[in-house]
C-alpha cells in the first residue's frame, strides 16, 4: 500500500460531523471489503458520517493498481497451502501483506466535507500513524519520496513500519494504512514489499527488542485506539463510536 488514487472528487455541502470509529477485531479481507464499499456508498449518499474501520486481517496479500504477479515471490503452491489468498484490488499501490499483529485502518472519510485535499489527508494519515507508534514507545515518521511510515527515515537503515494506500471515489476514501505492530515479520518475505526489493520492512514489536511472542489482536487493538485518537486530531475532528476494549498496551508486561 503506497500511493493515492483518485476519481470524482466532490462531496462539499455535506455536514463532516464525527469520525466514527468502528473496532473489529479480526475480521478476513474480502469481509472488510464489503463493508468498505458499503459504507462508501451511504457517505456518498450522505446517509452516514465519516467512519474509521480499524482492524486485523487473517493472512492476506493484495495487489494495487501498480502491482504485477512479479511483485509476489512465493509460489501459488506454497500460498495455497498456507490458505494465503492473493486479491487484486482498487487502490493505488503495489502489494501489500496483511496478517496478524497488523493494525489495519480504512477511513472512510468526505474530503469536500472536511475540506481537506488529498494530499494533505495522506500527510494525516501518515502523521497518525507516527503518532500511534509514539504512544507504544518508538520513533517513526514519513520518508521523503516513499509514502507511509518508517523507522530511521534519514538515516542509513530506514526500515518500513507502515504502508498507506488509499481511493477516492465521488470525494469518499477508502482503503486506507496497514501498521506493523507485532506482525510476523518473516510474512514479508512472500512478497517485494511495495514493490521494491531489500525494503527493510519492521515493527513496533521489533524496534522496541521484544524477544518473546505477543498475542496479537490486544497489542493491535491498543495501538488502534492510539491511531483512532491522532487521526481525529489531525483532522480536527470529533472521535465517536467504539474504540478496542481490551487493549494491551505495547512494550508493557505484567
Amino acid at each position: 500500500m503506497t500511493t493515492v488514487e483518485e476519481t470524482f472528487p466532490n462531496g462539499r455541502g455535506q455536514a463532516p460531523g464525527p469520525i466514527v470509529a468502528r473496532w473489529l477485531g479480526r475480521i478476513a479481507y474480502r469481509d472488510a471489503w464489503a463493508l468498505q464499499r458499503a459504507a462508501v456508498a451511504d457517505r456518498q449518499a450522505g446517509a452516514i458520517p465519516d467512519q474509521l474501520l480499524l482492524l486485523e486481517h487473517d493472512p492476506v496479500i493484495t495487489l494495487g493498481h501498480n502491482a504485477t504477479g512479479e511483485h509476489v515471490i512465493a509460489p501459488p503452491a506454497a500460498l495455497a497451502e498456507r490458505g494465503i489468498e492473493v486479491i487484486r484490488v482498487e487502490r493505488g499501490g503495489e502489494v501489500t501483506y496483511h496478517g496478524p499483529g497488523q493494525l489495519v485502518a480504512y477511513p472512510v472519510v468526505s474530503l469536500g466535507a472536511r475540506r481537506v485535499g488529498v494530499r494533505a489527508f495522506v500527510g494525516a494519515l501518515e502523521g497518525a500513524m507516527a503518532d500511534a507508534c509514539a504512544a507504544a514507545g518508538v520513533s517513526a515518521g514519513p520518508r521523503a519520496g516513499h509514502p507511509g511510515c518508517w523507522c530511521d527515515a534519514a538515516g542509513p537503515q530506514p526500515r518500513k513500519i507502515g504502508a498507506l494506500g488509499i481511493r477516492v471515489s465521488r470525494g469518499v476514501t477508502f482503503h486506507g494504512i496497514a501498521l506493523n505492530v507485532s506482525t510476523d515479520l518473516a510474512d514479508f518475505d512472500l512478497i517485494e514489499p511495495c514493490g521494491m526489493p531489500g525494503l527493510a520492512s519492521t515493527s513496533i514489536a521489533r524496534e522496541l527488542g521484544e524477544r518473546e511472542s505477543r498475542p496479537p489482536t490486544p497489542s493491535v487493538a491498543f495501538v488502534a485506539a492510539a491511531f483512532a485518537a491522532a487521526l481525529a486530531r489531525r483532522l480536527g475532528a470529533v472521535l465517536a463510536g467504539t474504540l478496542p476494549p481490551d487493549a494491551d498496551p505495547v512494550g508493557e508486561r505484567p
